[in-house]
């Protein structure tokens, strides 16, 4: 049906386009240039209806009557299971408490960081793994490289 009503609808936009264009303006003449007879009233002076200007408000009527029927019929069909986009959106749950990590051997507790995504789902603590602080007094030395063995001369 729809689709029907779909060609049948080109079909007026068509003819109403050649029907528009094969009429001539009402002040096209010389005269309505340079401000004439036709120019000084709101729509010009009032003719006879020829074929074309019938023909032009038949097909505006009957372009307005497809396209309110084809708005009408595309409506009715949008309810019938289709899913909108909030509804295929998953339920939003409450975030988890954050974790308490257990206190690091100094007292402190150990650094952590607290991830929560944008849509709203359960937040992620992440600890952070610190370097363990210097010896208090004296600096460690740097470890030497490890020397490779000599190699026995080649013969």
């Amino acid at each position: 049906m729809i689709v029907i009503l779909t060609s049948i609808h080109i079909l007026i936009c068509f003819f109403l386009v050649i029907v528009v264009l094969l009429q001539s303006g009402k002040a096209a003449d010389l005269a309505g240039a340079f401000g004439g007879m036709g120019s000084q009233t709101a729509f010009g002076p009032r003719g006879s209806a020829t074929v074309l200007s019938k023909a032009t408000t038949i097909a505006a009527s009957l372009f307005m009557v497809t396209s309110l029927t084809l708005a009408i019929l595309a409506t009715r069909g949008a309810g019938t299971g289709a899913r909108t986009v909030l509804d295929q959106r998953p339920a939003r749950t409450q975030p988890a408490a954050p974790v308490k990590a257990p206190p690091t051997p100094g007292g402190l507790p150990q650094p952590s960081v607290t991830v929560t995504p944008e849509g709203g789902g359960p937040s992620t603590t992440i600890p952070i793994t610190l370097p363990p602080p210097p010896a208090q007094g004296k600096p460690a030395a740097p470890a030497k490289p490890a020397e490779a063995p000599a190699q026995p001369p080649a013969k």
